[in-house]
């Protein structure tokens, strides 16, 4: 099945550079390049692509409103394209709103080829995607910064408690290799527990249930 993408950027170099990359690459086609956050939108309720690599900072409607307005179709439709953020994290304020307004992923924007390909193949299959150069440290910047806690904590109780250890160690960046070392169990049985508190807490993806957790309270920064 062929991936289809939607690129979002203001600078039409950048668009035309992950353009050829991912046209160049068996299994995604490329169906549109918006060069504003309002375009984005349009063109996604049009086109209905699969992934939108949305940029963070564009004029008008920026990547994080543009990606909110994304998680609520048309009447006419229910489709919801995955989000995948590009992001210079060093200098972008606004990660955590991107996170919690539905994005599912970040990727630099001077990744490799290789790396923007598979980002768009993990987030095209329903999973989460962070940089790995950018993973650890916007997880502890974003401890830092949590605020007090904004949704329901009573969501927490339907989690058992070994869901809720498994939660912890997700949204303190373990991946999953990590959680079974730690746990002393089977990996297949981490992403088990995963997939059991995605479905109970009504969340999307892994980078949504590390929100979560900050903004429960059940995850606090380290000091």
């Amino acid at each position: 099945m062929t991936i289809t993408v939607l690129i979002a950027d203001d600078q039409a170099m950048v668009r035309a550079g992950f353009a050829a990359v991912l046209d160049a690459q068996d299994g995604i086609r490329v169906v549109g390049q918006a060069a504003d956050g309002g375009e984005a939108v349009r063109m996604a309720h049009e086109l209905r692509p699969d992934v939108v690599v949305m940029d963070v900072r564009m004029p008008g409607l920026n990547g994080i409103e543009a990606t909110r307005m994304l998680q609520v179709p048309p009447r006419s439709s229910d489709h919801v394209p995955r989000v995948l953020m590009l992001t210079t994290f060093d200098i972008d304020e606004y990660v955590h709103e991107a996170l919690r307004a539905g994005a599912s992923g970040f990727l630099l924007k001077d990744a490799l080829p290789d790396e923007v390909a598979r980002a768009v193949r993990v987030i095209a299959a329903g999973e989460a995607l962070l940089a790995p150069s950018v993973t650890r440290r916007l997880i502890e910047d974003f401890a830092r910064r949590a605020p007090a806690p904004t949704v329901d904590t009573h969501l927490l109780s339907a989690l058992t408690a070994r869901e809720r250890e498994v939660l912890e160690l997700v949204a303190r960046g373990r991946t999953n290799q990590e959680i079974a070392a730690e746990l002393f169990i089977a990996e297949q049985t981490v992403k088990t527990h995963v997939s059991k508190i995605l479905q109970k807490l009504g969340l999307r993806d892994r980078v949504h249930a590390v929100v979560f957790a900050y903004d429960t309270g059940l995850v606090r920064a380290e000091r």
